[in-house]
């Protein structure tokens, strides 16, 4: 064991025995038969403990089995005017008790123990994982880039994202895996230029993209419908045929072709007539000819290598 250990573990020590007294001294300085005699009526605790064990875990003479600790801190916290809650004062007393024989890491909470109760400082007392996890914070560090930001549906599960990081670390070293953190947080990722890091959104730059995606297929639309007579009756027969079609898209556009006055618009429409009919009718003849437009390429490409449309009826060879 280092040197430097040795001495966290002697500081510990101390730290359990005043945490001890403080507590023995709120609890009315039971003596410590009592003590032992209330520990040997109870059959909920770990075992019943003698005075001298008693005696020598509260004055600090040793470092005791974690089952007394546990056993003395329930019953002198039950002691206590007002009464303490001994599930709370026994969860207070186990770090300061690992403490004493693992050092400063013994003073922290284990990942699952995290995962399963959150950082503490339910009682505005800052806990050790607390101020170890505001020093790791990237946030206190670097300004994080608006795109990370945002509300967004998670890629991965947070333990397939723990497991990666662990072996990141375990192949290239922690060093490695902090810097490459913060600079993915500052921005600098693998799609940092269209904005979407693995899945990340910016909702802002998706209704731009998703406007973009609609001007651009409305003027390829406009170019068909102008070069190929009969494309609207053709693609109406494509769309009823396919069964993949999304079945809330469907059931919406059969109920808007129950009205007769936006049909008309949509069967008689032309590229020279298109800004003219209403916006209902540019999203059926949109529906009717389109069934997918996808971004495939970054922000600022032309549209057509930005986007990617998908026909109902394929554009005939050589166009």
């Amino acid at each position: 064991m280092d040197t430097e250990t040795s001495r966290q573990r002697a500081e510990h020590r101390t730290d359990l025995s005043a945490a001890l007294e403080e507590l023995h001294r709120a609890a009315g300085w039971p003596s410590m038969r009592k003590v032992s005699t209330l520990l040997k009526d109870r059959d909920d605790l770990p075992g019943a403990i003698s005075h001298e064990g008693v005696r020598t875990t509260l004055k600090g003479l040793r470092v005791p089995r974690w089952e007394t600790v546990q056993s003395i801190v329930t019953v002198l916290a039950e002691l206590c005017d007002p009464p303490r809650d001994p599930r709370a004062e026994v969860a207070r007393f186990l770090p300061l008790w690992r403490a004493t024989r693992e050092g400063e890491a013994g003073a922290l909470r284990s990942a699952r123990e995290i995962e399963l109760g959150g950082l503490g400082g339910e009682d505005d007392a800052w806990t050790a994982e607390q101020v170890a996890g505001m020093l790791i914070n990237p946030f206190n560090a670097i300004e994080i880039h608006p795109s990370l930001a945002v509300p967004h549906d998670p890629v991965v599960t947070e333990d397939e994202w723990v497991r990666m990081g662990v072996r990141l670390i375990e192949r290239h070293g922690a060093e490695f895996a902090l810097r490459l953190l913060l600079h993915t947080l500052k921005g600098d990722y693998v799609g940092a230029e269209s904005g979407s890091p693995f899945g990340y959104r910016d909702p802002e730059s998706e209704v731009m993209e998703a406007q973009a995606a609609f001007h651009y297929c409305c003027a390829q639309i406009c170019r068909r419908l102008g070069t190929e007579p009969n494309i609207l009756q053709k693609s109406i027969l494509a769309m009823r045929a396919d069964t993949t079609m999304d079945r809330d898209d469907r059931a919406e556009m059969l109920e808007n072709e129950a009205d007769p006055a936006l049909m008309r618009e949509v069967m008689t429409v032309t590229p020279e007539t298109w800004d003219d009919v209403s916006e209902e009718a540019h999203h059926m003849v949109f529906g009717y000819l389109v069934k997918e437009v996808t971004p495939v390429g970054r922000l600022g490409l032309p549209p057509a290598r930005r986007f990617r449309i998908t026909w109902r009826v394929p554009e005939p060879s050589g166009r």
